[in-house]
């Protein structure tokens, strides 16, 4: 029998266990990764569309992490952190790539340095994001997201794998990347949907609406997810714009009359003579 000074203490097997990672939310980070990874070596290929399409399923994969991480109770700082690596890559150097590959390239000698200001700015915001430490609205992000800009990129692949079908389709590209590099570091709101609640009930016309969506996506998905990515990519700066003219033409609070000078001068002092009880020596 060992000494009671070289016993483990008996909470400590229990600590150990707990230092493992999250199973579930990781497989789902890891998928992420493989997808970004996957759509590089098939950009090398020449198969832009597919590339693309891979990119918007990681994106869809990148949504689910954290909210199976917040219904299963297993958020956790090496989640996070894991989660920002993960779109470095899939959501920044990926589209980046990508777009060089296709045909940004050929603009000019330097033109590389487009797709390495895109990269930076995706690790920016995700470094941004991560810091944060003031409380903010969870229905909003602050500046496009690196899944929504990768997509809003990545649909342009999906909308033209061809480069050569206009000739200005390459500055077209260039500018893109500017664009949503700027708006990832920028401070528009975006809405995050994470307050969606997928078990409510809804009205029969949101199934509708729904399978309308559905079939206009199967009946021409590239120019349906193109438009979907400028809508939420300008829904930013259009928000910020409609705010900004709303408060410009509310009416300005009414102002109160100034007080009257009377009521600021203390009250006057009675003319009477104060009276005094009567002395005894008077009676």
């Amino acid at each position: 029998m060992r000494p009671p000074a070289e016993r483990a203490p008996r909470g400590r097997p229990r600590k150990l266990l707990r230092r493992g990672i999250p199973l579930l939310p990781t497989l789902f980070t890891t998928g992420n990764v493989l997808l970004g990874f996957y759509a590089v070596i098939t950009g090398l290929n020449g198969e832009f569309q597919r590339a693309a399409l891979l990119v918007f399923i990681a994106g869809v994969l990148d949504g689910l992490d954290g909210r199976i991480a917040r219904m299963t109770g297993t958020e956790t700082d090496f989640g996070k952190e894991f989660d920002s690596l993960a779109d470095v890559i899939t959501f920044g150097f990926a589209p980046a790539l990508l777009t060089y590959l296709w045909g940004v390239k050929d603009l000019a000698r330097d033109a590389w340095l487009v797709p390495l200001f895109y990269v930076v700015c995706v690790a920016l915001r995700l470094a941004r994001f991560n810091v944060q430490v003031k409380p903010l609205d969870s229905r909003f992000f602050v500046g496009l997201p690196a899944p929504a800009g990768a997509g809003a990129i990545c649909s342009l692949l999906f909308f033209a794998p061809d480069p050569s079908w206009r000739e200005w389709m390459a500055a077209l590209m260039a500018a893109s990347l500017l664009l949503a590099s700027v708006l990832m570091i920028s401070t528009f709101r975006y809405r995050s949907f994470k307050k969606f609640d997928l078990t409510r009930r809804w009205s029969y016309r949101a199934a509708a609406f729904l399978a309308v969506i559905v079939l206009v996506i199967f009946r021409n998905p590239q120019a349906t997810f193109l438009v979907i990515a400028l809508l939420y990519t300008a829904s930013g700066p259009l928000t910020f714009l409609w705010s900004r003219l709303r408060h410009l033409r509310r009416p300005p609070p009414a102002e109160l009359p100034p007080p009257a000078v009377e009521a600021l001068l203390p009250p006057p002092a009675s003319s009477a003579a104060p009276r005094h009880p009567p002395d005894d020596s008077e009676a």
